[in-house]
């Protein structure tokens, strides 16, 4: 019988490669763990991507740097800062980086897709995502992806950008037009950063793909058998849910917590609520084990922090707004 095709976005490939923990919590655990706090310059992009997508959406007279400034004026979002103060003042940075940035554009030169989805199969994988913005230069379509991160970005940001390379190769398909150009574009210095595609190159980031989807793929089937062997709660106990909510237990090696009536507590609870005591812990062994982390610098960054002890020791825990650019 034919394996089913792994459905997935290029984030969900970067995030099983980056750290297998954090793949397990974000795609297959329900509930999903707790996550931290939003960030704020999570919510700078957002905002900067949201008023940009809209300027495309307006009359071409209303196509004007004032427009864009407003857009992201009422769009404006203000989850993570430190405090309004914080909120303010950049909103008026991000107010100067979307009219600075439209000032650049021929309004009339209208793009053939703004955040719009694409999306390709192979024999293994059925991969989709969204565009930031699609343009056409002569015979050819260009990926657009806009950036706003105080990095500096550089051309092999943009070469060895999985999304980028599958963003060009779906929009080919689905078009039946050319696409081998890939633009990063940085707001903050107004740069932009282009690499050129082949089709051996476009080729073998497909191949990267479908290789760590075939990964993800035994996982997600070996995390679900090893969860249909653990017993629903018996009927009258005090469990709530049997395998209703695939909670796949903490990630550190040792039992799972006991409650008073010793039943398992914290994210192990809703998967394993009718396990014995030695299951629990065989169960939360064997994920663990599967979906080991990867902890180092970028744990400080993790929304799920809390429930990873070694990412808790990898690195500090970072405020919300500590993306932020000084």
């Amino acid at each position: 019988m034919p394996r089913r095709l792994y459905s997935c976005t290029p984030s969900r490939l970067n995030t099983w490669l980056d750290c297998r923990r954090r793949y397990r919590f974000t795609y297959l655990d329900r509930p999903q763990p707790a996550k931290g706090p939003a960030w704020a310059h999570n919510s700078v992009g957002a905002s900067v991507h949201n008023a940009l997508a809209g300027w495309w959406r307006e009359p071409y007279e209303r196509r004007t740097p004032l427009t864009a400034a407003i857009l992201l004026t009422n769009g404006w979002i203000t989850e993570g800062f430190r405090d309004g103060e914080q909120s303010a003042e950049w909103l008026g940075r991000a107010r100067d980086l979307v009219s600075g940035y439209v000032a650049t554009l021929d309004p009339s030169d209208d793009p053939v897709g703004v955040e719009r989805t694409v999306a390709t199969r192979t024999k293994v994988i059925a991969v989709s995502g969204r565009i930031d913005r699609l343009d056409r230069r002569g015979d050819e379509l260009v990926v657009v992806d806009y950036k706003t991160g105080r990095r500096p970005l550089t051309q092999d940001d943009a070469r060895s950008s999985l999304a980028l390379a599958i963003y060009a190769i779906a929009a080919s398909r689905m078009m039946r037009t050319p696409c081998y150009s890939v633009e990063l574009h940085h707001l903050p210095t107004g740069e932009i950063v282009e690499w050129r595609h082949t089709d051996d190159s476009l080729r073998r980031h497909l191949t990267r793909a479908e290789e760590m989807a075939q990964e993800a793929a035994d996982a997600d089937e070996r995390y679900r058998a090893v969860l249909s062997d653990v017993p629903a709660p018996r009927a009258g106990g005090s469990g709530t849910a049997g395998r209703t909510g695939t909670r796949a237990g903490q990630p550190q090696p040792q039992s799972p917590p006991q409650s008073a009536q010793g039943e398992p507590e914290g994210p192990a609870a809703g998967a394993l609520q009718g396990a014995t005591g030695g299951q629990a812990t065989a169960v939360t062994a064997e994920l663990d084990d599967l979906f080991a982390p990867n902890p180092g610098p970028i744990c400080g960054w993790c929304d799920f922090r809390r429930h990873c002890p070694e990412g808790q020791a990898a690195a500090q825990e970072r405020r919300p707004w500590d993306g932020l650019a000084d």
